[in-house]
């Protein structure tokens, strides 16, 4: 299996209209649970005004942590149509969010369908398309001592960094592609105090 699958690099957005009724599409990039849970909050208080907060999501290199809400749509009309539009892109790392306003008209099953997997597609439309490597984070404790081979494994392995602190007891978060993990955790076991799977 390829360790390169396909995502979304910033926010894009789309819009559906139909008998007055609204739908405000938001396609993210996200890597974490935690990560939609707090957006799909700040979308509720953002569009507190809003009748539904539909949305779906699909998180990793093989897409197997997803969800859909229908957020009191009839169900299967709303964060299903969602998740189909992400599928049908073959993307991951996604969260969909599909803000409602209603316009006063019932739409129907049907309906309800066309318009959130419409403005959905509007939305990953609107999102620049990336590839991304599969990996995980981890992160690293060392003494300042270490620095120097902690480094040249990070040059090395050309790893992604970030929440760095070098104090007198040192830490970074490094992001390590799946096929380098073996050789990383290997290369680390001796010269630093810990190695954390985030």
């Amino acid at each position: 299996m390829s360790d390169i699958y396909k995502s979304i690099s910033a926010r894009g957005e789309g819009l559906y209209k139909e008998s007055g009724s609204r739908f405000i599409a938001f396609a993210i990039p996200v890597e974490t649970e935690d990560e939609v849970r707090e957006l799909v909050s700040g979308f509720r208080k953002e569009y507190h005004d809003a009748r539904h907060h539909c949305y779906a999501y699909r998180i990793g290199a093989a897409g197997a942590v997803w969800r859909s809400s229908d957020d009191g749509e009839p169900s299967g009309t709303a964060g299903r149509p969602i998740l189909g539009q992400i599928d049908s892109a073959g993307l991951s790392d996604i969260l969909i969010v599909v803000v409602r306003y209603f316009g006063g008209v019932k739409l129907g099953v049907p309906g309800l369908i066309k318009a959130y997997k419409s403005a959905s597609a509007d939305a990953i439309a609107n999102a620049p398309a990336c590839e991304k490597i599969a990996g995980s984070w981890y992160r690293v404790g060392f003494g300042y001592d270490a620095m120097p081979q902690v480094m040249k494994i990070v040059k090395d392995m050309d790893l992604p960094q970030r929440a760095r602190d070098f104090a007198a007891e040192c830490s970074m978060e490094l992001r390590v592609r799946d096929s380098l993990k073996e050789d990383f955790l290997e290369r680390t076991s001796t010269i630093c105090n810990f190695v954390d799977l985030i």
